[in-house]
C-alpha cells in the first residue's frame, strides 16, 4: 500500500493526482504544519528535511515530487503517463520537466519562502520583484513552447502535464500573471476528473485531522 504524506494543495497535489490517474490504492497521512507535524520524530526518519511530499511503497520512501511521480508511473503505469524511452517524445517531456522544475516553479518557491516558508529574520521581501520578474520571463518563454495539442506530448496526459498544471495552480494562488495560452491550458486540465477526486480526498482527510 502506498502513503503519501503532505497537504492537499501542496507539491503533494501532483503525487495525489497522478495516483488518482493510475488507479492504484493509495492512503493520505496529513502533515499539519501548524501542529509541528513536520518536525516530529516520526516524519523526520522519513524525510529529514522536513518537507513534502513523501511516499512510502513497502519498504522504499521517496521525496521530491518529480522523482516520487517519474517512479509511480514507471512502476504503475503500464506504459502510460510516459513515453517510451529514446523517443523524440521522450527527449520533449524531460525538457518539459525540466524547464517546470528549474524555470517556471523556481521563482514561485523564492516567492514562497520568503513570504512565509522561512524564518521572518531570513526573509527578504526586495527578492520579490526579482522573483516575479524571473516568473514573468519563463512563463513567457512556456507560452511560446506549449503546443496546439490537447496536452504537452500530444493526445495523451503525461507526468510533465500534472507538474505543469500545479505549477500553473500555484502561480495563480501567488496572484501571478499567467499568459493566455497558459491560462487557458490551465483552466481545462483543472476539471480533470483524477485531479478533482485527488484534492476531494485528500482535502476531508485534513479536515478530520485539523
Amino acid at each position: 500500500m502506498i502513503t503519501l504524506y503532505g497537504t492537499p494543495k501542496s507539491r503533494a497535489l501532483r503525487v495525489s493526482w497522478l495516483l488518482e490517474e493510475l488507479s492504484i490504492d493509495w492512503t493520505f497521512s496529513f502533515i499539519n504544519f501548524s501542529k509541528g507535524d513536520n518536525r516530529s520524530d516520526s516524519f523526520l526518519a522519513l524525510n529529514p528535511s522536513g518537507k513534502i511530499p513523501v511516499i512510502t511503497d513497502d519498504d522504499l520512501v521517496l521525496t521530491e515530487s518529480a522523482a516520487i511521480c517519474q517512479y509511480l508511473a514507471e512502476k504503475y503505469g503500464g506504459g502510460r503517463l510516459l513515453p517510451a524511452a529514446g523517443t523524440a517524445s521522450a527527449g520533449h517531456y524531460h525538457q518539459w520537466v525540466s524547464f517546470i522544475i528549474c524555470e517556471l516553479e523556481q521563482p514561485l518557491w523564492t516567492m514562497g519562502k520568503h513570504k512565509f516558508a522561512l524564518p521572518d529574520e531570513q526573509r527578504q521581501s526586495s527578492i520579490l520583484p526579482v522573483a516575479k520578474w524571473e516568473f514573468d520571463k519563463a512563463a513567457a518563454l512556456a507560452e511560446t513552447m506549449i503546443p496546439n495539442t490537447p496536452y504537452l506530448l500530444g493526445d495523451e496526459i503525461s507526468v510533465a502535464d500534472i507538474l505543469l498544471t500545479h505549477t500553473l495552480m500555484w502561480a495563480t494562488m501567488f496572484d501571478q500573471d499567467i499568459p493566455p495560452k497558459l491560462a487557458s491550458y490551465r483552466d481545462r486540465l483543472q476539471s480533470n476528473p483524477a485531479l478533482i477526486r485527488a484534492l476531494e480526498k485528500t482535502k476531508a482527510i485534513a479536515a478530520k485531522s485539523e
